[in-house]
């Protein structure tokens, strides 16, 4: 039995710490903490992109994209995933829906939501409604707990040319 609709899960985190300020779907959601990272650090538009490039089955954020590539030093992280939906439409893949959760101990979410929302449905090519925003914390439990880092999963559902 073959389906025509696919699931792209992805995930990332970055140490708080480096340069403001601290991207979310594009959106500066903290103007005074940034991330260290190779591109602007932004975990949202980074888990989103893996899990495109899951869903079509093209391999990591990591394999097109890698950290000691001098190339991508500061890059727009929205660009990144732009490239990767571009890459799943190559072999008929198209993003339907994006499900993304902000996990953070003091990062507020919930004031920039529909901004984020809107940022990474414009790089996905798909409608605001159709990507959902959560955040949640872990009860001070872990070094995201403790406020050292950010992370972000995301599920893409994806529908595939037959």
């Amino acid at each position: 039995m073959s389906s025509n609709v696919r699931v792209g899960w992805g995930m990332d985190v970055h140490r708080l710490g480096g340069e403001p300020p601290l991207l979310l779907g594009g959106v500066v959601v903290d103007d005074r903490r940034g991330v260290e990272a190779t591109s602007d650090g932004d975990v949202a538009a980074h888990a989103v992109t893996d899990a495109v490039l899951g869903a079509a089955r093209l391999g990591d954020l990591g394999e097109h994209f890698p950290s000691d590539d001098p190339r991508w030093v500061g890059a727009d992280s929205l660009d990144l995933l732009r490239e990767a939906v571009r890459m799943a439409a190559d072999v008929g893949v198209r993003p339907q829906f994006v499900d993304v959760t902000v996990i953070a101990q003091d990062v507020r979410i919930a004031p920039h939501r529909e901004a984020i929302a809107a940022g990474l449905a414009e790089a996905t090519g798909i409608p605001a409604a159709a990507v959902s925003v959560k955040a949640t914390t872990t009860d001070r439990l872990g070094p995201l707990g403790q406020g050292e880092g950010i992370a972000v999963v995301a599920v893409v559902t994806v529908t595939v040319a037959s």
